[in-house]
C-alpha cells in the first residue's frame, strides 16, 4: 500500500510539472510578436520589388543641336584676270548672286567676309533709289581669313520690276566704314531666279604698291602708287582719319573709264606725335538718288591703318 502512494505522489508530480510547461509556452498569435511579423513582411515585398527593378536608370538624354554644315560651294579661283589684274581677294566677296542676276523673292545671298574690328556685319537689299528693301545686322567674329555667311533677304517692288544693290558694310572698333562693297542685281515681282557668273567681283578694286596695313610713315607726307578698278565713272576720294572721324588729308582722283588703271599721288599730313590713322580709298552711286545717312551713297570703301610719325 505503501509503494502505491509513493507511485500517486510522483505522478500527481510529474502531471503539475508538464501543466506548467504548456502554460509558459509562447503562442503564434502573441499580441506582441504582430508588429514584427508585419515588418518583416513590408521588408520582403520591397526586396521583392527592388529585386525585380533594373539595377541602374537609364541616363537622360541631352539633345545637341544640329549644326548645319557650310554648302560645298566651290571657291572661285585666285587667278588674276586680264580685266582686273588683281590677285587679292575682296575683304567682302559674294560667292552668289553675280552682277545683274535677275531675282524674286526671298534673295539666298552667301558670301565670305571678314568682320570689321567692331565685329558687327550691316547687310542691305537696296532698291534702284536707295530705299532700304531688307536689313539685316549680324555679329561675326573677326578673322583675317574669311567667315562664310549665308543671308535670306525678302523684298516688294514698287513696279514688276527694278534695278538693284545687294550692301554689305563694317566698322571698326571706333566707328569708322572699315570695308565697304556692293553687288548690283535686277530685283522682280514674279518669275524665276537667273544667277549670272561672279567674274572680278571676288577681289579687292585697289591694289597699293609698297605699302601695307599697319605700316609706319615718316616725314608729314604718304607716297601713294598702285592700281585702281573703278566701280564707276565717278571720281575716287582718299582720306586720312583720325580715330575721332576727323580727316586731316584728303586727295580726289579722276579715272578715264572703268578699265583698270595705275595712280600715283600723295597725302600730306601733320601731327605732332605718334598717331593711329585709317586710309581710306572710296567711291560714290551716282544711280542712288536717296542717301543713308551713315553710309551715304557708297559704291565701295577700302581701308588700311597707318601709324604716322611727325
Amino acid at each position: 500500500m505503501k509503494k502505491y502512494l509513493i507511485l500517486l505522489a510522483s505522478l500527481l508530480t510529474l502531471l503539475s510539472a508538464c501543466s506548467q510547461l504548456t502554460e509558459s509556452a509562447p503562442t503564434a498569435d502573441s499580441a506582441n510578436s504582430l508588429p514584427t511579423v508585419v515588418a518583416l513582411t513590408g521588408q520582403a515585398a520591397f526586396a521583392t520589388a527592388s529585386a525585380l527593378a533594373p539595377t541602374t536608370i537609364p541616363p537622360t538624354e541631352t539633345l545637341i543641336p544640329t549644326e548645319t554644315p557650310i554648302p560645298t560651294t566651290p571657291l572661285p579661283s585666285a587667278t588674276p584676270t586680264v580685266a582686273a589684274g588683281f590677285v587679292d581677294f575682296a575683304e567682302i566677296h559674294f560667292l552668289s548672286p553675280g552682277p545683274m542676276s535677275s531675282l524674286v523673292s526671298p534673295i539666298n545671298l552667301q558670301v565670305i567676309l571678314i568682320a570689321g574690328e567692331s565685329e558687327i556685319v550691316q547687310v542691305d537689299l537696296l532698291g534702284e533709289d536707295g530705299r532700304v528693301l531688307e536689313r539685316v545686322l549680324e555679329r561675326v567674329q573677326r578673322n583675317l581669313a574669311g567667315n562664310y555667311r549665308s543671308f535670306e533677304l525678302s523684298f516688294e517692288t514698287r513696279a514688276v520690276s527694278e534695278k538693284g544693290y545687294i550692301r554689305i558694310s563694317s566698322k571698326d572698333d571706333h566707328g569708322r566704314i572699315q570695308a565697304l562693297n556692293t553687288m548690283p542685281v535686277l530685283l522682280y515681282s514674279i518669275g524665276t531666279n537667273q544667277i549670272n557668273p561672279l567674274g572680278n567681283m571676288i577681289y579687292e578694286r585697289i591694289m597699293y604698291a609698297g605699302l601695307e596695313d599697319g605700316d609706319e610713315i615718316f616725314g608729314g607726307v604718304i607716297n601713294l602708287k598702285g592700281r585702281f578698278w573703278p566701280v564707276n565713272e565717278q571720281p575716287a576720294f582718299l582720306e586720312l582719319m583720325l580715330p575721332d572721324g576727323e580727316v586731316i588729308s584728303s586727295r580726289v582722283l579722276d579715272f578715264n573709264g572703268i578699265d583698270t588703271q595705275e595712280f600715283e599721288t600723295t597725302l600730306p599730313y601733320k601731327v605732332t606725335e605718334p598717331t593711329l590713322a585709317r586710309l581710306s580709298l572710296r567711291q560714290d552711286n551716282p544711280d542712288i538718288t536717296i542717301s543713308d545717312p551713315d553710309l551715304k551713297k557708297y559704291v565701295y570703301i577700302y581701308t588700311m591703318e597707318v601709324m604716322l610719325y611727325p
